[in-house]
């Protein structure tokens, strides 16, 4: 009779058998054919491949002035495989002025693959970053005592000006989100993290190269392999040339010390940002070497935030340099000709509503408007406007309509700008206000926007950008701050039209609004200068101290610089912006200062304003 039991334990014992037969298999076939890690290991032994690291491109001013070059520097790098326990660690501390804590720590941090996910201990890794000339040669006297640790030549940013630095932007070493984001770069490996170092970073990087070196059997290196015929020469990164005049930059950093603010001046021909002011600042030199990431942290945690870039970042109610675009959107849609009176009794009044306005004449037409910066005025344009049944079927339509001329302007929506971190402002249009006043509103209510305040928000950079669309009479190009790059075309993106949707007549009423406001109007200061200055100022509405303010291009035909000056809590627009603007307006135009104006600017750098903890 057949033992079933039996027959039953073959069975079992031999499907472990086959089961333990066909793991070792897959596994050997991983091991074999899926798995590198013994090539590595074998590569390591036979090879050392040494990245060699391009020159990154250096950055120039418009007019040839060196911005950022490069220095010499060193890092030590280490192939954990190789080092293991055969080192000296207290011969090792002393050879780089370090200590056994700070090894230990670091080692460390290079094993743990959640801080280092690039982590492989056959393949170089960063020790330490950035040793001087003196520092690396102390070392390499004493590094065959010293196996797997390696002295990797590279190269570190250097500033020829303390100014710019929230254009130029720093470089520091990578993170694993960059890693992630592209294979090109290692651990230790460095990437542009702000400015124009950062927007251009592919451009200025260039591409790494390496060496092939061979080993003999105690890992000593005997020179290249086959030659150096898989040997890679690393390509430079390119040169760029910025649009920034340094010496304007410098001299608008200086005339906004002790004051929080921007200043933003664009060629209007071209688009071209000529300089870019963002204050607070900081010094670019201070963010280089190893104690980069000491010095960042502390310009982080800084109240007066100077890592932010007011000029882009910044977002505020433009206040009466808005007209502008007021008596543009009243004319193009014919809510008012050039020739149209309005009343203004130190403001306006309808139902009980009053917006204050400063004495001058009355009635006025546009341009006197303008040139007086009337509120009234454009108050009563708006409200005719939303309440044109015959144009607009309600009040919604006129609304969108109004909010369509300011896109068309580079309101509500980012321009375009070549650097990281532009922010849109906003231009609020029918549907805001249905939800902010369920549907029950009219022109009163929204009455503050045709002033530049209310839910109207702008960034200094939108309203340079006015200026020199003015100044076009119509079509502005999207702002930049980089010229030129080496052996390429400026991408088209800065060198389109942008047209309006206001017409050509309504803008040369404009313009002379703005060049009445500079002769016997709010920007009369700027009246002495010797060439036509056209100007609109702002006294924007805040928490406190009102925001000076001022738009303006020079001169009048043929326009060559728009500036916009934004001073945080500094008044009127004629007790701040109006004469930073003139002094910078003075600088392009001439190429120089007058004996004048280096003592009005030298008096403006040393005029402090006193900010509280609701501007920080």
């Amino acid at each position: 009779m057949k033992d079933y039991n039996l027959e039953n334990r073959r069975f079992i014992i031999g499907g472990i058998a086959f089961t333990i037969v066909t793991v070792y298999i897959i596994r050997l076939f991983m091991l074999q054919l899926l798995s590198d890690d013994y090539k590595k290991n074998a590569d390591s032994n036979a090879f050392l491949k040494k990245i060699e690291y391009p020159s990154r491109g250096i950055i120039n001013d418009r007019n040839g002035e060196l911005l950022v070059y490069n220095q010499p520097a060193y890092d030590i790098m280490v192939v954990m495989n190789e080092a293991k326990d055969k080192i000296d660690t207290t011969e090792f501390c002393q050879a780089l002025g370090i200590t056994k804590e700070f090894f230990i720590k670091r080692i460390e941090t290079i094993k743990d693959r959640s801080l280092n996910p690039g982590y492989s201990r056959f393949t170089q890794q960063l020790f330490m970053s950035q040793l001087s000339d003196k520092e690396s040669s102390v070392f390499q006297e004493k590094i065959f005592r010293f196996p797997g640790f390696y002295v990797q030549k590279r190269s570190i940013r250097q500033y020829m000006y303390p100014y710019a630095a929230h254009v130029l932007g720093d470089v520091g070493e990578v993170s694993p989100g960059d890693i992630e984001e592209d294979t090109y770069y290692q651990p230790g490996d460095y990437i542009g993290k702000l400015g124009v170092e950062r927007y251009y970073e592919k451009v200025l990087r260039g591409e790494k190269g390496v060496q092939v070196l061979l080993r003999d059997a105690h890992g000593r290196i005997q020179g290249k392999y086959l030659n150096g015929r898989y040997d890679k020469r690393p390509s430079a990164g390119k040169d760029l040339t910025l649009s920034i005049d340094i010496k304007l930059q410098a001299l608008g950093e200086r005339l906004l010390e002790g004051k929080i603010g921007s200043i933003v001046a664009i060629e209007p021909s071209t688009g071209e940002v000529l300089c870019m002011v963002s204050s607070p600042t900081y010094n670019p030199r201070k963010l280089v070497g190893r104690k980069r990431g000491k010095m960042h942290k502390y310009l982080a945690r800084n109240v007066w935030k100077p890592l932010l870039n007011r000029s882009i970042m910044g977002q505020y109610p433009p206040g009466s340099t808005f007209k502008t675009t007021q008596a543009l959107t009243y004319m193009t849609e014919g809510i008012i000709t050039p020739h149209t009176m309005f009343q203004c009794h130190h403001g306006f009044y309808y139902r009980g509503l009053h917006v204050g306005c400063h004495g001058h004449v009355s009635p006025l037409n546009l341009v006197e408007a303008i040139s007086t910066s009337c509120n009234a005025y454009f108050c009563w344009g708006l409200y005719y406007m939303m309440g044109n049944r015959r144009k607009y079927p309600n009040v919604g339509i006129a609304m969108d309509t109004w909010r369509d001329y300011m896109v068309s302007m580079g309101f509500g929506y980012k321009l375009g700008i070549d650097l990281s971190g532009e922010k849109r402002g906003l231009i609020p249009n029918a549907q805001f206000y249905n939800k902010t006043y369920k549907g029950s509103w009219n022109g009163l209510t929204v009455i503050s926007i045709s002033i530049g305040q209310g839910e109207v928000n702008l960034t200094p950079l939108q309203i340079a950008n006015l200026g020199a669309t003015i100044a076009n009479r119509g079509y502005y190009y999207v702002p930049h701050v980089v010229r030129k790059v080496q052996a390429e075309p400026l991408d088209t993106t800065f060198t389109r039209r942008h047209y309006t949707k206001a017409n050509r007549r309504a803008y040369d009423y404009v313009v002379a609004g703005m060049r009445s406001s500079v002769l016997k109007g709010t920007c009369k200061h700027l009246g002495h200068l010797d060439f036509p200055v056209c100007g609109k100022t702002g006294t924007a509405q805040n928490r406190g101290q009102d925001h000076s303010v001022f738009m303006g291009f020079a001169p009048m035909d043929n326009p060559k610089i728009a500036i916009a000056v934004y001073v945080e809590n500094g008044g009127f627009g004629a007790d701040f912006a109006v004469p930073i603007a003139g002094v910078l307006f003075e600088q392009y135009i001439k190429g120089k200062l007058s004996p004048a104006a280096a003592k009005e600017a030298e008096a403006l750098q040393h005029r402090r304003i006193a900010y509280g903890s609701h501007n920080r």
